[in-house]
């Protein structure tokens, strides 16, 4: 997108892969700056093992943090300059594959978190050796599993909850990166005063300015969350979970990184970056016309493994998702509602705008999925109530009854149903029971009345 902000100090290497003008590029990673450019410019990136890659000659921002990466065209390129950089053997016996998709960290990103577990499991069933996916709560794991991190939320924030452990993840990530920063470069920033940007020049005073406290308890928890991680993932597991978090920025905006949005960026990075585990960024498809992308994440030193992974499923990767993205009922499934879920809320959607035919589509398509919820049945009785499909109408009323025998929407809907059909008693009788259920119902007293009426 060249009216976007690439992302991140190694974007160049990205957009020069990204445009072509390259197969690979490298770029260096502490706390995202080679998978978030790989998603922004909707090319592949890989963070490796911390450690495993070689840093000899790099000018250092955080050691505890900083890894050499690389980005590629295709998953071949990227498979054989991992393993020319990492030095890899290229025979190893070949091993199961457990996918974990951690669906809290869908919660700070706008990547569809049903599309995305949709297609995740369309591929694992394709091919031979996975399991999943399984659906987890990283964020929770990790409060139940790096103690020293709830030391410091309790002097930070609200430790309840899995996501407001991610926060305080992230936010011991920055500090470390920060602390070791102003280590590293304080005496050349002090000295040369160099002219920054406002996005860098504030980070930068950030680390040089800040007094850093419990030191200690930063190291500590990086210490914990690898071991958290490796418990997690052992030598099978692969953790599935967003890139990056809302869309590049618009070049020269006077719109500048909030801190809501870096606090959101730093969130997802800080999985690998704090336990040191390797990450592959996988583009997928297009989100509101943007490059869209997705990281698997593996233990530490399962370079290998991960890398290995992706060029088994990466075409079919694409393929599933190509699929979705061509199925005009598919396309947009997002956040929590499964695909019978966004079926109905399509057909709520037509019904407001009074297409009742298309309301009618949507509910059926919806039923296909799922035959045992009878809201689909109720609502598609009310656009057949508008469509006149009175006997239509009625059958899928008493489908909702049947499904659910207190629903007085249903009685309501097969009342009219019925006394448009001239079955007068039977429809008297619908809403009698509507008043039944609930007694203040001015609508089924109205029709009630005016019934009797008409059989008096």
């Amino acid at each position: 997108m060249p009216s976007n902000n690439p992302g991140g100090s190694s974007s160049g290497s990205a957009v020069a892969v990204a445009a072509k003008l390259v197969n690979f590029a490298l770029g260096t990673d502490s706390i995202g700056c080679v998978r978030i450019p790989a998603a922004y410019c909707g090319v592949l990136g890989y963070r490796p093992s911390h450690g495993a890659v070689s840093v000899t000659g790099v000018l250092p921002n955080c050691q505890s943090l900083d890894t050499v990466g690389w980005f590629a065209r295709d998953p071949f390129i990227l498979n054989r300059v991992g393993h020319v950089l990492l030095k890899l053997n290229s025979v190893a016996p070949r091993r199961a594959r457990r996918i974990l998709f951690a669906e809290d960290l869908f919660e700070f990103s706008k990547l569809p978190k049903q599309r995305t577990l949709h297609v995740l499991s369309k591929v694992v069933k394709s091919l031979s050796g996975y399991q999943g996916p399984e659906v987890i709560s990283l964020g929770q794991y990790i409060a139940s599993n790096v103690p020293s991190l709830k030391g410091y939320c309790e002097m930070s924030t609200n430790f309840k909850s899995g996501t407001e452990t991610l926060k305080a993840l992230s936010a011991i990530m920055v500090l470390l990166q920060r602390y070791e920063f102003k280590a590293n470069h304080e005496e050349w920033v002090k000295s040369v005063k160099p002219k920054l940007g406002p996005d860098a020049s504030y980070h930068v005073h950030a680390a040089i300015d800040t007094d850093y406290q419990n030191i200690k308890t930063l190291y500590k928890v990086r210490a914990e969350m690898r071991e958290a991680l490796q418990t997690l993932l052992k030598g099978d597991g692969l953790l599935v979970f967003p890139t990056v978090a809302d869309s590049p920025l618009k070049r020269n905006s006077k719109r500048s990184l909030s801190s809501e949005l870096f606090e959101r960026a730093v969130i997802l990075s800080s999985i690998s970056s704090l336990s040191g585990c390797c990450q592959a960024t996988i583009p997928l498809g297009k989100q509101d016309d943007y490059p869209s992308s997705i990281s698997f994440s593996a233990c530490h030193g399962a370079d290998k493994f991960l890398l290995d992974t992706i060029l088994d499923m990466y075409s079919s990767l694409q393929e599933q998702d190509n699929i979705i993205a061509d199925s005009p009922l598919l396309a947009d499934t997002n956040g929590d509602l499964d695909t019978s879920e966004l079926l109905k809320e399509k057909g709520n959607a037509a019904f407001k705008r009074k297409e009742w035919n298309k309301a009618v589509s949507y509910y059926s398509e919806a039923i296909k999925l799922n035959g045992t919820n009878a809201t689909y049945y109720s609502n598609r009785a009310a656009a057949y109530l508008e469509l006149g499909c009175f006997q239509k109408a009625e059958e899928d009323c008493s489908k909702t009854i049947s499904l659910e025998k207190k629903n007085v929407k249903a009685y309501l809907r097969r009342g009219t149903a019925r006394e448009s059909l001239l079955r007068y008693k039977e429809a008297a009788e619908d809403f009698r029971h509507a008043l039944v259920l609930e007694p203040q119902n001015k609508v089924a007293g109205g029709a009630e009345k005016r019934l009797r009426k008409l059989m008096g």
